[in-house]
């Protein structure tokens, strides 16, 4: 069902979805970005992924100048989508009317539409912060019908064994006091033994004075990258773990984690070697690791025993839904514009975007195979010009939700941008 709001389960839904990305570890988009002098923007004739398989789909693009219409520009536009289909085209601006662009997909799925806009002398328009001007958005066809490539047959045996493998690295956990960035807090850099070749390491933020089993709690995870835990990740009555995805020391010095960057870690998801097989897969370490970091912080005695949240954009939002397929005290998880999922999808001619190669290993780890293991409250945000994290992949995951769940689509947004008011919609199931 597609619905606005349900007040029974959704009354906080609409604030955590405006500042998932926020609250999330780093790597996805923040605030949205401040009106431009220039700006080019779009949006569908109806609902944006409310089209039926085949239905016209009719773009309206324009240019505007201090939000009001700018003529006699040229806007080039490119369409692509899940049924590899592309076309292209270009039209002038006008100080009346939008540009229209009509197109239509014959199956379940997305198309893309990318438009540029240009001076006469075929110069391009730039924004504010001198990049090309560039409308990057989409529409989706039935996304409720769209399913994803097979799951690997030994899923759950597999996940069953490192379980095993994780319990039996006893829990020991070293925590070093450090000065807080809010008084208000006590802050600890902790250290967590855990299989898979590296500790879990992180930042744990406690309400000062907070009295055993008081507090909710929630593990916080980050985007794609090579650096420390967030030291700022004080939660105002809530017990906090901000997780560093690697297992790394925190706190030291830009040349330790480039040296990384460069080194160990240059690639690290990247390698098709190492890719093909689950064991040997870098995600294997980072979800072992994830495990235990909900392991730890329900150990502490300030949790309640109740609440238990993930939270995480891109990458984090990959490692968040690991977590609570795999972990089923998680009450809820917020997973903004999520990494790898669906990755087989490349295979039967769906767009794909800045990710893995599909290789058999990874679908241990994809998403949209966890998310039928997922049965706690779930919020999504994706972005329908966003092809690092495509928003066929986030449909399917949606679709493979067994619990209550929402998902919101942005027009206009790509993977590291959302444009100021943009064309939204939400869908909903209980």
């Amino acid at each position: 069902m597609v619905r606005t709001g349900d007040v029974r389960i959704w009354s906080l839904a609409a604030a955590r979805l405006a500042g998932v990305l926020a609250a999330c570890a780093a790597g996805v988009s923040g605030p949205a970005a401040p009106m431009e002098s220039l700006s080019l923007v779009g949006a569908t004739d109806k609902a944006p992924v409310s089209y039926r398989a085949g239905e016209p789909m009719t773009f309206k693009i324009q240019l505007l100048k201090d939000g009001r219409p700018l003529a006699g520009k040229t806007l080039r536009w490119s369409r692509t989508g899940d049924d590899q289909q592309t076309g292209s085209g270009e039209a002038v601006s006008s100080a009346t009317q939008p540009v229209l662009i009509k197109t239509a997909i014959g199956q379940p799925g997305f198309v893309r539409l990318e438009v540029t806009a240009f001076n006469p002398d075929g110069s391009p328009l730039r924004d504010g912060a001198g990049n090309p001007l560039k409308f990057d958005g989409g529409a989706g066809a039935a996304p409720e019908k769209l399913v994803g490539y097979p799951e690997p047959a030994d899923f759950d045996a597999f996940w069953r064994a490192q379980r095993a493998r994780l319990a039996k690295v006893p829990m020991q956990a070293r925590l070093q006091e450090v000065p807080p960035l809010d008084p208000a807090f006590r802050l600890f850099d902790v250290r967590v033994d855990c299989a898979g070749g590296r500790p879990v390491s992180g930042y744990l933020a406690v309400p000062k004075g907070a009295k055993p089993k008081s507090l909710p709690a929630q593990v916080l995870f980050h985007g794609y990258g090579v650096g420390p835990a967030e030291a700022n990740c004080h939660r105002a009555g809530m017990l906090t773990f901000d997780l560093n995805a690697h297992g790394i020391e925190n706190g030291r010095d830009p040349a330790y984690y480039q040296a990384l960057r460069d080194g160990e870690l240059a690639g690290y998801a990247f390698h098709d070697d190492t890719n093909a097989k689950p064991e040997t897969a870098y995600f294997n370490g980072m979800m072992l690791r994830a495990m235990r970091a909900l392991e730890f912080i329900k150990s502490r005695p300030e949790w309640d025993g109740r609440a238990l949240m993930v939270c995480g954009g891109s990458q984090g939002g990959l490692q968040a839904l690991n977590a609570a397929a795999l972990d089923h005290d998680v009450t809820r998880c917020d997973a903004g514009k999520p990494w790898c999922c669906d990755l087989g999808s490349v295979t039967l001619g769906r767009l794909g975007g800045w990710r893995p190669s599909f290789a058999d290993g990874l679908g241990y780890y994809d998403p949209v195979n966890q998310a039928r293991r997922i049965s706690c409250e779930t919020v999504i945000t994706a972005g329908l010009g966003d092809y690092v994290c495509p928003p066929s992949g986030l449909s399917i995951l949606y679709n493979n939700l067994k619990g209550p769940k929402m998902i919101e689509y942005i027009q206009g947004s790509t993977h590291g941008y959302d444009p100021p008011a943009p064309q939204r919609q939400t869908v909903i199931h209980k």
